[in-house]
């Protein structure tokens, strides 16, 4: 469950670049750049999309533009895997993860 997030992967006229376009902006007009080795404090969704890409140790690099993903590849021949990363980005309801009921809502804790 969750909201989906349709995207479609291309090559970047940049060899070692990957570019993900999706139906959702994550910045608005913002640009937001990201490194390898650098701390993301932030839980805006281009932040939790820049570390999730960076902790696969596929990637060097990530740059957000709106709806546009920019990723620098460590191996230039293997982006396996970093679509789905984005596409599951607000995929809360994973297998093995209870789903809240309206009374665990209202349960005096």
């Amino acid at each position: 469950m969750g909201e989906p997030v349709t995207v479609i992967q291309s090559a970047s006229s940049r060899p070692g670049y990957i570019r993900f376009d999706t139906n959702r902006t994550f910045t608005g007009m913002g640009h937001e750049s990201y490194m390898a080795g650098e701390t993301i404090y932030g839980d805006r969704p281009p932040d939790v999309i820049a570390t999730r890409l960076l902790e696969t140790g596929k990637v060097s690099e990530v740059h957000i533009y709106a709806q546009a993903v920019t990723v620098k590849l460590t191996d230039a021949r293997d982006s396996a895997g970093l679509k789905e990363v984005i596409e599951e980005l607000y995929t809360y309801y994973r297998p093995g993860v209870e789903v809240p009921t309206p009374e665990s809502f209202t349960a005096d804790s």
